[in-house]
């Protein structure tokens, strides 16, 4: 059983909501209402450290080829142990192909923590009031994900996954990465100010992890401010273990206890080139075809690949 640590964190001061809630009086009904909330939740989140430091053990089976990202947050919980702190480390930047399962390690590492986590895709991102909000001044705006994630949410301490950094693209004017100079520094990350909101928010707690295919597009200042990892593809043979685990725990999941517990090497070779974002559908997929078919174990017909238009297969 995984037991959770979490203490408190005050990510805003409730007297500067007051005072710019009386102040905004007439002004917006949303930004009041919003206000309103964040004097209603109050400004205590948790933030939450794993107790055991043995707590990204699954993660090193699930994920074999983040072994070098997790070999060092692996070492840095142990220091959060030692110095009863929080496990809080700087922004890491995940680089590999597509398919190598950036997105779907972040989204398991805020499990692992007990936390949030907030996908926000980049791809094609114009406009960076999506991170910082809007003014209220403006028709139509609204808090941006940081401040939202962290009024509406129960955690100081978040994962916030910027998928595809280096596909965001802005003006002078708007430039989507702009606010990451002030949020990947804790110093600066503690007196954060949404544009919409216009007070405070403590974002210093938040684990970042940003995925890229590459650095290129990626400012040198951002690069700094972040731990880059060059994910590589899995082995073959570790794809075969993501492939295996992943369908034992479809099988409990689902209460198929009379079905055959490994999956044969024909199989899983045929597995070996599908996503961790596919995987799943896939095995479901197979399973689904056995099931019709009267069978208890699931053979290579039951996965059915469908490959993409010009484009090759790609792996995990």
């Amino acid at each position: 059983m995984s037991i959770t640590l979490a203490r408190s964190r005050a990510v805003y001061d409730l007297n500067e909501v007051q005072g710019a809630l009386d102040r905004s009086r007439g002004r917006s009904p949303e930004l009041e209402a919003f206000y309103e909330r964040m004097l209603e939740t109050g400004a205590e989140r948790f933030v939450t450290t794993p107790s055991s430091i043995d707590a990204l053990d699954p993660l090193f089976e699930e994920c074999p080829n983040f072994d070098e990202v997790l070999d060092d947050l692996a070492r840095y919980l142990r220091l959060a142990h030692a110095g009863d702190k929080g496990f809080n480390v700087m922004p890491i930047l995940l680089l590999g192909g597509p398919g190598v399962g950036k997105t779907h390690f972040a989204k398991r590492l805020a499990k692992v923590m007990h936390t949030d986590c907030e996908l926000i895709s980049m791809n094609a991102l114009s406009a960076g009031f999506v991170i910082t909000g809007s003014s209220a001044s403006w028709r139509g705006a609204k808090c941006g994900k940081v401040a939202e994630r962290l009024v509406r949410g129960q955690f100081a301490n978040p994962v916030i996954v910027l998928d595809e950094v280096e596909k965001a693209t802005g003006s002078s004017q708007s430039d989507p990465l702009a606010a990451l100079y002030q949020l990947l520094e804790p110093e600066t990350a503690s007196a954060f100010r949404d544009e919409f909101i216009d007070v405070d928010i403590d974002a210093s707690q938040i684990f970042w992890v940003l995925t890229a295919n590459s650095t290129e597009g990626i400012p040198h200042p951002l690069l700094n401010r972040m731990a880059v990892y060059e994910v590589p593809a899995p082995t073959p043979e570790q794809a075969a273990g993501i492939a295996q685990r992943m369908y034992a725990g479809l099988l409990r999941e689902l209460n198929l206890a009379a079905f055959d517990p490994f999956l044969g090497d024909v199989v899983l070779d045929k597995l070996a080139g599908v996503s961790p974002r596919d995987l799943r559908k896939t095995l479901l997929d197979g399973l689904g075809y056995a099931v019709a078919d009267g069978r208890a174990h699931v053979k290579a017909d039951d996965i059915r690949l469908k490959p993409t238009p010009g484009k090759g297969r790609i792996g995990f």
